[in-house]
């Protein structure tokens, strides 16, 4: 049978070579559609989860993949031998960045050494990883063109970039449209079929594969550019006593031309703070320097700095509506709230914790954490010279006291628990910031958890 029939018939068995973030939710809801799916990841434990209908990610509820488990619509594999049955095979490996800001596409590299080994006729190969410009037809096109078969007669291959943001209530994967650009006509034309099958949204055929990857770096380089505009005007504002929230605020009743950005104590998460660095890098290949995205680059990677000068100034601060004397860093306990790069998640990515709980450590404070979403967190630390593992201290208003300063990384909306109860409802347990300002001595909001400025003992950013 054809490809396109077995697309259209649902008959084609699809393997996802990467089990994260990204590819587990779309092998997933692939399989939802009515698609056999192999699923394909180096770490055991992963494979192990999946074929014990056990999820390790949030927006992938366990009762859902372990229908598709005990359906047969998914397995999973710690090798890559599945892949001469596969039909469609679906690239969603890290692309992190090097200590040098440079792009590290070696999962990408290697992924695609293993399907040339197992590449036939009648394949369709998907790139769903972010990358730099050119990246599938430079770098993966050459390599599967030396098994002699031709790209667009006999096997096809195309870029779609993943457009994933977990947590999000309102737009989950298949609520998303998506992009898709083929090395030819044919190729784009049967990953737009093949995407129409499980997602909702509309699929957008474009000319070619680098402008489907150019398209991905565009969305998360608008982000980075803004978000590191809005936090330059927060370091202004803080200097000239303007509260840069209230300013957003009043900027968005405008109906028009304006779109809101929020500060944050670092950029983070698994695309906005990499991605433009692959344009970056890209761009020198072409004698060209991308200013804006360096400078951008360079005022995120300083707000972790800014943080830690804000919580030695609210200690330092003298305040006599606190009735408290002055402190050092040194020797101060202080509580960070939040571990995870945004509310309600788990996922810790280049989130600022890995700076800002480093230097403070440094600078001789005294470091507790509180996440309900991240159990523990791991970093080396070259300065201490020792690796640093801390766990998520188990928390009640009554411990805001304990400390120092309380400082606010990640706004979670709260956590929910199961009932000890046999066959008992979940119980849900949500955050009142306001009560969190006023059981601390002092607090460092970096996420606007606090509405109230009644509050004399707290800093925002």
């Amino acid at each position: 049978m054809r490809l396109d029939k077995l697309i259209k018939t649902k008959k084609a068995k699809v393997a996802v070579i990467g089990l994260g973030y990204v590819g587990l939710p779309t092998a997933v809801e692939i399989a939802k559609a009515g698609y056999k799916v192999f699923g394909i990841d180096i770490k055991k434990q992963r494979v192990d989860s999946v074929n014990q209908g056990k999820s390790y990610i949030l927006d992938v509820p366990s009762k859902e993949l372990k229908e598709m488990v005990k359906n047969k619509k998914i397995i999973a594999f710690n090798n890559h031998k599945s892949l001469k049955k596969a039909d469609i095979i679906l690239i969603c490996v890290p692309t992190p960045l090097d200590n040098h800001k440079n792009p590290d596409i070696s999962y990408i590299l290697s992924t695609t050494k293993e399907i040339a080994k197992y590449l036939r006729k009648r394949q369709l190969v998907i790139l769903e990883s972010s990358t730099f410009p050119e990246t599938t037809k430079k770098v993966i096109l050459p390599e599967l063109e030396k098994t002699k078969l031709k790209v667009g007669k006999d096997f096809f291959l195309v870029h779609c970039p993943e457009r994933i943001d977990p947590a999000n209530e309102k737009y989950k994967l298949k609520d998303v449209s998506r992009v898709v650009g083929g090395i030819t006509k044919k190729c784009t034309q049967l990953a737009a079929e093949f995407y129409r099958n499980f997602i909702k949204a509309p699929i957008f055929p474009l000319s070619s594969s680098t402008a489907a990857e150019m398209t991905k770096i565009l969305e998360n380089t608008f982000r980075l550019v803004n978000i590191s505009m809005i936090n330059e005007l927060a370091q202004l504002c803080g200097k000239m006593g303007v509260d840069i929230w209230e300013v957003i605020e009043a900027a968005k009743t405008k109906p028009y031309g304006f779109m809101p950005f929020y500060p944050s104590p670092k950029i983070a998460g698994h695309c906005i703070p990499l991605t433009p660095f692959f344009l970056s890098y890209k761009a020198k290949e072409y004698n060209f320097w991308t200013r804006f995205v360096d400078l951008a680059g360079e005022i995120n990677e300083q707000m972790p700095h800014v943080v830690v000068t804000k919580v030695i100034w609210a200690l330092n601060s003298l305040n006599p509506k606190l009735k408290m004397k002055p402190k050092s860093v040194r020797g101060s306990k202080i509580l960070v709230w939040g571990a995870a790069y945004k509310k309600d998640i788990g996922d810790t990515r280049e989130s600022a914790v890995f700076d800002i709980i480093p230097d403070l450590l440094r600078k001789g404070a005294i470091i507790d954490y509180f996440d309900p979403y991240v159990p523990e967190i791991q970093f080396k630390d070259g300065f201490l010279k020792r690796p640093v593992t801390l766990k998520s201290i188990k928390y009640s208003p009554k411990i805001l006291k304990n400390y120092d300063l309380v400082l606010i990384l990640t706004d979670h909306s709260g956590f929910h628990y199961p009932s000890k109860a046999k066959g008992g409802k979940e119980n849900t347990v949500l955050f009142d910031y306001d009560k969190v300002a006023k059981n601390s001595k002092i607090v460092v909001d970096t996420r606007n958890a606090i509405k109230s400025r009644k509050h004399k003992n707290v800093t925002w950013l």
